[in-house]
């Protein structure tokens, strides 16, 4: 089973050309130790199940497909520095780099649950920009269901609250719930940019009409 929900679109922080047949993308991974994101990352790259990674920090380039359009997906795969204060989790160069985020907690470690949110949060408060990156939330290990520490729900409403993406899945059992993770961040991510390229034509609308009228007053 994967959970999904689909947030309303925000500002994405690169304008994309309508013209261009191929389109970059970069995604960062964020989260505690041990919950899955190297295994998350290469289900998707690989379609192949790796349950063991050590302490490297790594970017990804994978080039994928969607609507007929060739997508040069980044994904930067971070670790979580050991005895860290929140402030520091989160780099201003990841969030300057990133188009959209993917935070991931394991649905048998409630600690992991409580740095996503304090992640989240960090987020929305340190994203220079007028609104916030796309960020979609991820409670993996859902085969693990007799270690459950943090329900569907809870996960669910928070990601509601926080205006976040929400799937609930399991990189050990199945490729597609992945895949879905990794393709809704890509659509969220285009759904930004083309917000934000619509607000930049309305804005320069708003420009040459003032211009026009400021010269009629004089």
């Amino acid at each position: 089973m994967v959970v999904l929900i689909k947030p309303s679109p925000q500002l994405g922080s690169k304008a994309m050309d309508g013209n261009q047949h191929k389109v970059e993308a970069n995604v960062l991974l964020l989260g505690a130790e041990n919950v899955g994101k190297s295994a998350l990352t290469v289900r998707f790259i690989t379609r192949r199940f790796i349950g063991e990674y050590g302490d490297i920090e790594s970017i990804y380039s994978h080039i994928d497909k969607t609507d007929g359009r060739e997508i040069a997906l980044n994904i930067w795969d971070s670790l979580y520095p050991q005895s860290c204060e929140t402030t520091e989790s989160i780099s201003d160069k990841q969030l300057q780099w990133a188009d959209g985020v993917i935070l991931v907690y394991s649905i048998c470690d409630r600690s992991s649950f409580e740095v996503v949110r304090q992640q989240v949060q960090l987020i929305r408060q340190t994203r220079k920009l007028s609104a916030s990156v796309p960020i979609i939330i991820v409670g993996n290990k859902r085969d693990l269901l007799h270690q459950r520490a943090v329900s569907s729900e809870e996960g669910r409403l928070f990601a509601l609250s926080a205006d976040c993406g929400f799937f609930e899945i399991s990189a050990a059992e199945t490729y597609h719930g992945v895949l879905l993770v990794f393709h809704e961040i890509l659509d969220l991510i285009k759904e930004s940019r083309a917000l934000k390229k619509g607000m930049v034509g309305i804005k320069g609308i708003v420009r040459s009409v003032s211009a026009v009228f400021g010269k009629k007053r004089e």
